[in-house]
């Protein structure tokens, strides 16, 4: 059984157990995190296709920590002109443990 759900405008295909690494979330680490924004279940026996949301379909989980990636270097330059600018940046996520797939229906 799987699920596609969009958290921070992006998408992500999770089953029960999965650990994924979402935009940042507003909670504390162990707080219980709920997304209703679920656009396909899939489960043995049926498909279910959201439009655009799959109705009283949810998917929990559990907080497991918050955290930066990785340092991204941004460089702009203008050639024969000596401007050169480095800038870093290190986006912050936060990492989620899948625990429930539910569909009503």
């Amino acid at each position: 059984m799987y699920a596609v759900i969009m958290s921070g405008g992006k998408q992500y295909r999770v089953s029960e157990g999965d650990v994924i690494q979402v935009e940042k979330l507003e909670a504390e680490p162990g707080a219980p995190i709920e997304f209703k924004d679920v656009l396909l279940v899939k489960t043995e026996a049926k498909t279910y296709i959201g439009q655009p949301l799959v109705q009283g379909a949810s998917v929990t989980g559990t907080l497991e920590s918050q955290g930066k990636g990785d340092k991204v270097l941004v460089f702009k330059y203008k050639k024969k002109k000596q401007y050169r600018r480095t800038r870093g940046h290190r986006q912050q996520h936060s990492e989620v443990r899948i625990e429930k797939i539910s569909v009503a229906g």
